[in-house]
């Protein structure tokens, strides 16, 4: 009787090498980033026009990038009342500069969440892959700047 062929290398089967491969499955998205920030020659700058020329353009990319936008602004909105809130509370019963400081930051991080929340829902950005639009738009400005479109 020969001998069973292992396909798994031996460190796949090992404590870390389980670890490393468990890892590597719960951050595959940042392979996605990698188009973005492993670039050699970065990006040239854009502006809201071509976004705005962007979300035009493609039927499909367009009108998510344009929800996903807008739940940006829904979110810096929750993070300014959020900070101006709690360290406004925070202030007015306390009187102490530090508290009102670390309460501001915090009341934004806050904020930031649950305006990001309410607009995941209401904007219903959980139907789709906003990180996919975001992409196609780089992709077509990399087109565009290299001036292929």
């Amino acid at each position: 009787m020969g001998e069973e062929v292992n396909n798994s290398s031996e460190e796949d089967s090992s404590f870390w090498g389980v670890r490393k491969q468990y890892w590597k499955e719960r951050f595959s998205y940042m392979n996605k980033y990698k188009q973005i920030f492993g670039r050699d020659k970065p990006l040239p700058r854009w502006t809201d026009a071509d976004v705005e020329e962007f979300m035009q353009s493609d039927p499909v990319y367009g009108p998510q990038l344009k929800l996903t936008r807008q739940a940006a602004k829904i979110a810096a909105t929750g993070s300014v009342i959020g900070a101006v809130s709690t360290a406004g509370v925070s202030w007015k019963y306390s009187r102490h500069g530090i508290g009102a400081i670390l309460s501001f930051g915090a009341g934004a991080a806050f904020g930031w969440v649950f305006g990001k929340e309410i607009a995941n829902h209401t904007l219903r950005l959980y139907k789709f892959d906003s990180m996919d639009a975001q992409l196609k738009f780089f992709e077509w400005w990399e087109k565009k700047s290299e001036g292929r479109s």
